[in-house]
């Protein structure tokens, strides 16, 4: 019940973050050129006000995301995870069965051979004079 009263609320607030988005008065850019709205009833508070509110929605939307999965039922995630494991399990299988040489090129690694060989010889130190 709580989670889907948490993904209800996460929808309404998402439209509402689109709407003030969508409402704001660009900074810059070439659609600040068009329109005087600027100077109409103080764009000041109107722009605070929607600042704010864009970001209490997007702060409300990321707590009641953490909200909803805490609010999960543990049953239906056991339940999910489960059938995901056999899905990813029958497709890796049947990847396994049709496996074609060119569906899927592999690059050959070449085998480290082993060096028999002595080591450079390092020159020997010479006195100092």
């Amino acid at each position: 019940m709580l989670y889907t009263i948490c993904i209800a609320l996460i929808l309404i607030a998402s439209v509402l973050v689109i709407l003030a988005v969508l409402v704001q008065n660009p900074k810059s850019g070439m659609a600040a050129n068009f329109g005087a709205s600027n100077q109409v009833m103080g764009v000041r508070e109107t722009t605070h006000f929607l600042e704010k509110f864009t970001w209490a929605m997007a702060i409300a939307i990321v707590v009641l995301s953490l909200v909803a999965t805490l609010a999960m039922d543990s049953t239906k995630v056991a339940e999910s995870n489960s059938e995901i494991a056999k899905d990813a399990k029958a497709l890796q299988e049947r990847m396994l069965e049709t496996e074609a040489p060119a569906a899927m090129p592999q690059a050959e690694i070449p085998a480290a051979e082993s060096t028999t060989e002595a080591p450079a010889e390092t020159p020997a130190a010479q006195p100092s004079k």
